[in-house]
């Protein structure tokens, strides 16, 4: 058996090994493309040199571009020749070994109008290209940071330019970030760009629509940081842009830190209520900074208010949150009171208490026993409650709380009246 085995094998041909592999195709996805912006540079310049100046005509060659190069790849590429005329060496300066357009935004007129009709191509091209927004809100930080290697005008044209794209909602306002880089707040650059960059902002839309786009990124309270720590306060900032014909940011900026400044002062408070300081020290502190802050007392008895209520935390039922309330500002009347001292600051106080329970509902029905508590305490004058009753009142939930307070305004009146013919009796 073992011999026919043997016998089999030998008369098999062996098979030699071959070197011959059998070969694979790669499939097209597979294969990695070499990252190489100069053909695409070429096909760009080509084409902006042959549209020229005509932007329309650009805007048409962009668009048609699209379909047979490679955007997604190189829209830094893209977006360094719309700008710059050709691809951005780190710092901001051009490449000198690749070849250039002479029509792009740096070498355009140096004009509103112009620069309009660029956001416009942008636009278009964006609109048209949906994938490039990110890439091109990218370009603009990194171009912001290259704002040192540009002329003056270069940085004119491209804060003009980037105002209305700001305006248009192209970009968001989260690209100012850049301009708080250290070296170019020193050199000045920053608040000399901003000046170009929210004139035409501002132009576009109003104040009043720059003043949202910046508090959606939370830029809002930080538009001191465009000028170096020596330079830092409103005082400079507010002559710098109304100087340069922005009085209405300089407003805003002013305004927006009276409010910082407001918030850090009801912290301060809680906080020291919190510790349990006394009353005198609370309110020799409070009018310090009303003095360092310009703060006046109707705003202040508004963050003293805010303060003392927020303080605490009240009870979700509404039969318990009233005994609660009196006894808590029984408690800290005498903060309200030192805070009180002119009939304006009543009224003030009086409406915050009123939008107070209107806005937490448990408090509906504690208004009127405040205001009393309040009336005892000294803290509000009968002539303060009159007034307010009569014709300070705001809003919200007013018809509960003038029916609630009716027959504490009645017994007033009465109190007044009997005051009044005691003292003609005594005549």
């Amino acid at each position: 058996m073992a011999l026919n085995s043997v016998s089999f094998m030998s008369n098999q041909k062996i098979q030699k090994p071959t070197l011959t592999g059998q070969r694979f195709k790669t499939r097209k996805r597979d294969e990695k493309k070499v990252f190489d912006p100069t053909q695409f540079q070429e096909t760009i310049v080509q084409g902006l040199n042959q549209t020229g100046s005509d932007l329309d005509a650009v805007a048409k060659f962009l668009d048609a571009s699209g379909a047979k190069l490679d955007y997604r790849r190189y829209a830094e590429t893209l977006f360094d020749i719309l700008v710059a005329g050709g691809m951005l060496a780190p710092g901001g300066t051009l490449s000198d070994d690749l070849t250039r357009t002479e029509f792009c935004l740096f070498t355009a007129q140096e004009d509103l109008e112009t620069m309009q009709a660029y956001a416009q191509v942008f636009n278009k091209l964006i609109r048209r290209y949906k994938y490039l927004e990110k890439g091109f809100e990218e370009e603009i930080k990194k171009l912001l940071l290259f704002l040192k290697g540009f002329t003056e005008s270069e940085r004119n044209k491209l804060a003009m330019l980037t105002g209305i794209l700001l305006a248009n909602g192209n970009i968001s306002a989260s690209i100012l970030n850049s301009l708080y880089n250290e070296n170019l707040v020193k050199e000045g650059v920053s608040a000399a760009f901003a000046v170009k960059l929210f004139k035409s902002w501002i132009h576009e839309k109003d104040i009043n629509s720059v003043a949202g786009s910046l508090r959606k990124v939370g830029m809002d309270n930080r538009l001191l940081e465009l000028f170096p720590a020596n330079k830092r306060s409103c005082e400079h900032f507010s002559k710098y842009f109304t100087d340069a014909g922005l009085k209405e940011l300089s407003d805003f900026a002013r305004n927006q830190q009276a409010i910082g400044s407001r918030k850090e002062l009801q912290k301060e408070l809680q906080e020291q209520m919190e510790r349990g300081d006394a009353f005198k020290d609370i309110i020799a502190s409070a009018r310090e900074e009303m003095k360092k802050n310009n703060i006046s007392e109707q705003t202040m008895i508004g963050i003293v208010w805010t303060s003392v209520m927020s303080y605490v935390e009240w009870n979700k039922k509404e039969e318990l949150v009233t005994e609660q309330a009196i006894k808590h500002l029984k408690q800290y009347s005498p903060l309200l009171k030192a805070f009180t001292s002119q009939g304006a600051s009543e009224i003030l106080l009086l409406v915050k208490m009123q939008e107070y329970c209107y806005d937490n509902i448990h408090f509906m029905n504690s208004f009127q026993k405040i205001v009393v508590l309040l009336y005892k305490a000294d803290v509000l004058s009968e002539e303060a409650i009159l007034k307010w009753y009569t014709e300070a009142h705001v809003a919200k939930g007013r018809s509960v709380f003038l029916e609630q307070m009716k027959k504490f305004v009645e017994w007033l009146k009465n109190a007044e009246e009997e005051s009044e013919s005691e003292e003609e009796e005594a005549d």
